[in-house]
């Protein structure tokens, strides 16, 4: 018998388990940590909650969690109630698939004033993440600036212009629609140090913009290549330069009636972030292109804003007794192998790169790997030795069959219209499976 721990679990760790399954059928068992009393990590926390379509994905990790050789060990933080070394003495293998939930700093002047967030931050504001459910932006400014040119960026910029009939149907908690509500925005600045041929936008998100209600995006035309330069971009690039194109088109007088307006600002890289007690604006540099590099012009402007919301990537956690690659923010391992019977996977392998589904062939392999460490097993205790500490340091472990009853009462209490109402504080999501 095979014991395999999977520390997080959201899409990577689920898939790891899936194929674990796969490769060892009966002859293995699998548990799944996580920190929080609820699983699946970024489709909980970061798919959009307008995006709900997406989060659909999670049936098949449930169908996975329900089988009698996988089990959810909730509530449980690795690296604090127990250890890796531990986990390493009760499991053939111990794989990390925590992510990258933190997000990658700047390295600005100013970062840290108030009213300044990382996409992280704000997402999880946002999706009811407990880390992050006492974030409470101001929105009572004129102008945001969301700093990058990926689809968090799409994502945050989105909330923020659509109303709240807007949100019929999706999962966004209450606490975040009470504020969004009282927003009194009326410029929202994407920047990129980039131009229209470098963003990572992809086409469903960037014509979404297209839309919304009360707000319109706006691409300078003057920012925009020669047609004729689109036809060496690869044709999902294509669809979304396409979509940039259609916006610059939209004529002036469209927005005599827009309550917000969208404004894309290429070829501007942020310097500092301005502000006495709390930011007032940004200051950028006007930049070109060369080859693919963003270089500074020396000219510089500033935007006024009062919140900033920064999209440039993430890192993942460190934990103890886990080898940490710095440069690359994730943990240093050479193909998914970190340390004798210690793995990682998805973004804590590899990077926040890669969309959900890249998690799957990367779990199955990781397996393959694993498959030719391990062997048989080497007779470790597994989930019984788990359970016998656990019980010994009084841990409160939160079951799959108790995240039925969290999501019972998450849907029970749901606005109309809304699939779900999460709970968004531990103490309210353990006395919810009770």
């Amino acid at each position: 018998m095979r014991h395999i721990a999977i520390i997080g679990s959201g899409p990577a760790g689920y898939y790891t388990a899936e194929a674990a399954q796969k490769q060892w059928g009966d002859d293995v068992r699998v548990d799944i940590f996580d920190m929080l009393p609820v699983p699946y990590g970024l489709i909980r926390t970061g798919v959009a909650p307008d995006h709900q379509s997406i989060k659909g994905v999670s049936r098949r990790y449930e169908a996975t969690a329900l089988s009698d050789n996988v089990r959810f060990v909730g509530n449980v933080k690795v690296g604090q109630d127990v250890t890796i070394p531990e986990l390493q003495d009760l499991y053939d293998a111990v794989v990390l698939a925590t992510g990258a939930p933190h997000d990658r700093k700047m390295d600005l002047p100013g970062e840290d004033l108030p009213g300044v967030y990382g996409s992280a931050a704000f997402v999880g504001w946002y999706n009811g993440h407990p880390q992050f459910a006492t974030l409470d932006p101001d929105l009572s400014g004129d102008t945001a600036v969301v700093i990058g040119m990926g689809n968090v960026a799409l994502d945050v910029t989105r909330i923020l212009s659509k109303t709240r009939a807007e949100f019929d149907g999706s999962d966004i908690v209450a606490h975040a629609l009470d504020v969004l509500d009282t927003s009194k925005l009326r410029r929202i600045v994407v920047l990129g140090r980039r131009g229209p041929h470098q963003i990572m936008m992809t086409p469903k998100e960037l014509g979404e913009l297209s839309h919304l209600s009360r707000a319109a995006p706006r691409v300078d035309p003057q920012d925009l290549p020669e047609v004729g330069e689109d036809a060496l971009l690869e044709p999902g690039m294509r669809k979304s330069v396409n979509h940039l194109r259609s916006f610059a088109a939209i004529p002036a007088s469209h927005y005599a009636d827009t309550q917000i307006e969208i404004e894309f600002d290429f070829f501007a890289s942020p310097r500092a972030i301005l502000g006495t007690g709390k930011v007032e604006g940004i200051e950028v540099e006007r930049t070109t292109v060369e080859a693919g590099r963003a270089i500074g012009t020396g000219e510089t402007y500033v935007i006024p804003a009062s919140l900033v919301v920064c999209c440039i990537g993430y890192q993942t956690s460190r934990i103890p007794d886990v080898p940490f690659d710095e440069r690359a923010g994730r943990f240093a391992n050479d193909e998914g192998r970190i340390l004798p019977g210690l793995y990682c996977v998805g973004w804590a392998r590899r990077g926040p790169s890669g969309t959900i589904g890249t998690n799957r062939p990367d779990g199955f392999g990781i397996v393959e790997k694993i498959a030719e460490d391990i062997g048989a097993g080497a007779g470790k205790a597994g989930r019984p030795g788990f359970d016998a500490l656990a019980a010994a340091r009084g841990l409160e472990v939160v079951t799959f069959r108790d995240w039925k009853k969290i999501e019972a009462a998450e849907e029970q209490r749901a606005r109309d219209g809304a699939p779900r109402e999460k709970f968004v504080h531990v103490d309210d999501m353990i006395a919810a499976r009770r």
